[in-house]
């Protein structure tokens, strides 16, 4: 098993870059500005930014909204990674065409870039994502793709990238421990398993050998790091620059991360290479979009600056638990194990799945209103998970048990608002956020534990003024979940 000392011996160290010095490239003079279109597959891809506006709703005046909130990114709720095939292409070309649209409608000019935001263990529709945002900008706009940049490295998660081959940080193996994620229970996934962790062979094996290894620019730490001990942050700006000079027809462009820095140093070299006249198009991991706009790697927030402006209400919190990967499992044992104030309620898989759907559902929410009168409500999804060998049938069950959170999630703010949400798992905060909570707009203000949980304040609807946690199921430590319930609540 590989250890990160090791694989690193062969580079140089990271350079110090701040992320002034990457805001200050972005706002070069005599450009009209220009605002990335963050098309997010679920909400987790907030985490690691603050202070910009995310849409469940992509009409035109939608992106008129976010637009005139003058931030450089906007991020789009897609949910595409519960939906099948022709269903996600079809939502991303409609998001491309109503951001286009609403972008040339503005009296100033405004330049979009496109970022498809995926998941930092590989897993989701890829290619056809970028594939079908790249074809949506031609036939729309007449621009040609040049480079698919890939970067799924979450270094705040323990995800990075060395070698042009993707790891997993594995403490619990030993010191400095590095699993290929390949070998992880991500791989396995039951709709978007692979089988590569070197990010070229992935590429040509998502792509059905379409696009062989080969053909993918690697961009490995030499390049990201070139000049590092002298020549700084310009130098690999141009060897990044210089490695992509020949990428056309959509060519991936793959990227070693293993810092903040590494990802400051890309993007200052991404920048140069667009500013050169290269078309770029985006598929990254969470924190990417931070590195890209040049913002500061925000604080984490405290409980009183989750609750700014807005008055906590006298109600319980509820505590959605959705995801079934082991480390969500063992963070809602440890939440339950201490918060022994609050009331623990299962949604049973089975009986959603046949005739006694209805009833049970009725007897949730009833249970879930009558507890938040009295204090904190942990909602979980039993912990069997219902297995299928097809794909399809996967996401039917996964929508199925979602609906059935919705449903509970909606009709208990209708009848009882809590005093915070929190959705635990992808698909579930999208659906609890988008329909539960039925937010259209909203701020995302931060980070609830360092890098890797977003807090967003709905900014209208039923919601408004209720924080909203999104929580990715697959990152924290095992205290994670117990950790932020107890900054909101006012019973832990």
């Amino acid at each position: 098993m590989p250890t990160e000392t090791h694989l690193l011996s062969d580079y140089p160290p990271d350079a110090p870059i701040s992320a002034g010095e990457v805001a200050a490239a972005v706002r070069s003079a005599g450009r009209p500005p220009r605002i990335f279109v963050v098309l997010d597959d679920d909400p987790t891809g907030t985490q690691s930014v603050a202070d910009l506006p995310v849409l469940t709703r992509w009409e035109t005046e939608d992106f008129s909204w976010a637009f005139r909130q003058g931030k450089p990114a906007v991020y789009v709720l897609t949910n595409t990674r519960s939906l099948d095939a022709p269903e996600a292409a079809a939502r991303n070309e409609e998001i491309v065409r109503n951001a286009l649209a609403a972008a040339a409608a503005e009296a100033s000019a405004l330049r979009l870039g496109f970022v498809s935001r995926g998941d930092s263990t590989l897993r989701g529709h890829f290619p056809l994502e970028p594939d079908t945002i790249a074809a949506t900008v031609l036939d729309a706009t007449g621009e040609s793709t040049d480079g698919v940049v890939i970067v799924p490295a979450f270094p705040d998660a323990g995800r990075i990238t060395i070698g042009g081959v993707h790891y997993v940080r594995a403490p619990e193996l030993g010191e400095d421990q590095l699993v290929p994620v390949s070998d992880t229970e991500f791989a396995r996934d039951a709709t978007f398993g692979y089988r590569n962790a070197s990010l070229a062979q992935y590429v040509e094996e998502k792509t059905g050998g379409r696009v062989p290894a080969a053909s993918v620019i690697v961009l490995d730490l030499g390049i990201i790091r070139a000049g590092s001990t002298g020549g700084g942050a310009p130098a690999s700006a141009r060897a990044i620059a210089d490695a992509v000079a020949d990428a056309t027809g959509a060519t991936p462009i793959v990227a070693d991360v293993v810092t903040e820095n590494d990802l400051r140093a890309l993007a200052l070299g991404l920048e140069e290479a667009e500013r050169r006249g290269k078309k770029l198009l985006y598929r990254v991991g969470p924190p990417f979009m931070r590195a890209r706009i040049g913002q500061e790697i925000r604080a984490e927030l405290t409980g009183s600056e989750a609750y700014a402006g807005n008055e906590p209400s006298t109600a319980g919190g509820l505590i959605v638990v959705g995801s079934h990967v082991g480390v969500t499992t063992r963070q809602l044992g440890i939440l339950t194990e201490q918060h022994q104030h609050a009331h623990t309620i299962e949604i049973d898989v089975e009986q959603l799945l046949d005739e006694r759907a209805a009833s049970h559902l009725d007897g949730i929410v009833e249970d879930v209103v009558d507890r938040l009168t009295h204090g904190d409500v942990i909602l979980h999804t039993s912990r069997l998970l219902v297995r299928t060998s097809d794909a399809a049938a996967s996401l039917r069950i996964a929508r199925t048990v979602s609906a059935a959170v919705v449903t509970v999630v909606n009709r208990t703010l209708g009848l009882f608002p809590p005093r915070f949400v929190i959705a635990k798992g992808g698909i579930t905060s999208s659906d609890v956020a988008a329909h539960g909570l039925q937010i259209r707009h909203a701020m995302v203000r931060g980070p609830m534990l360092p890098g890797i949980v977003s807090l967003w304040e709905p900014v209208d609807g039923p919601a408004k003024g209720i924080p909203f946690v999104v929580f990715a199921g697959n990152v924290g430590d095992d205290s994670s979940l117990a950790d932020v319930t107890r900054k909101l609540s006012s019973t832990f």
